[in-house]
């Protein structure tokens, strides 16, 4: 086999090695970009509020978000919305204009205070209805296990009917 075959073949099998090991990850879209989808098919969705400095939310983004259990379920049934509650940008939501206001040494923006109706901790994950009604709110790190239960909760409406602790001893987890 010549020098450039060998060559070519290397670097083919190189390339295919990565795809298939390639991570999948959610896709998240910014909160006006998931009110044109919703245009488009209506989903629940799941806001992660999230702050540049929070150490939680980055380990939240290295380990659950990762995890192809927890990627698959939610890019196939939510809206996954990252919201910087501490961003600069003003948002427009149902007629009323949301900003940032500065407290202390950063601040906040009043769409994550409202969305937590004034609860803020980092990270938080709020669970909105297709109708964008708040459904739960949810502050703090959720390892993969635990996040896939609670996401199949909303996701599959199971909170209409099933009480959580039910619902806990029946979820057959795919972790």
């Amino acid at each position: 086999m010549n020098k450039f075959l060998k060559t070519a073949i290397i670097i083919l099998f190189s390339f295919i090695s990565i795809s298939l090991f390639a991570q999948k990850k959610i896709h998240w879209v910014t909160w006006d970009q998931m009110m044109k989808k919703q245009k488009i098919e209506k989903r629940k969705v799941i806001v992660d509020l999230y702050t540049d400095w929070c150490g939680w939310c980055k380990r939240m983004d290295k380990t659950t978000f990762t995890n192809p259990v927890i990627v698959d379920y939610v890019n196939k049934h939510y809206y996954a919305v990252k919201f910087n509650a501490e961003q600069k940008e003003d948002l427009e939501f149902e007629g009323t204009i949301f900003k940032y206001v500065k407290s202390g040494r950063r601040g906040y923006h009043e769409f994550a205070a409202a969305l937590t109706q004034n609860n803020l901790s980092y990270p938080t994950y709020v669970f909105l209805t297709k109708d964008l009604n708040v459904l739960q709110v949810l502050p703090g790190y959720r390892n993969a296990k635990d996040f896939e239960y609670i996401i199949n909760f909303f996701g599959e409406d199971y909170y209409k009917n099933t009480p959580w602790t039910k619902f806990e001893k029946e979820f057959q987890s795919k972790l």
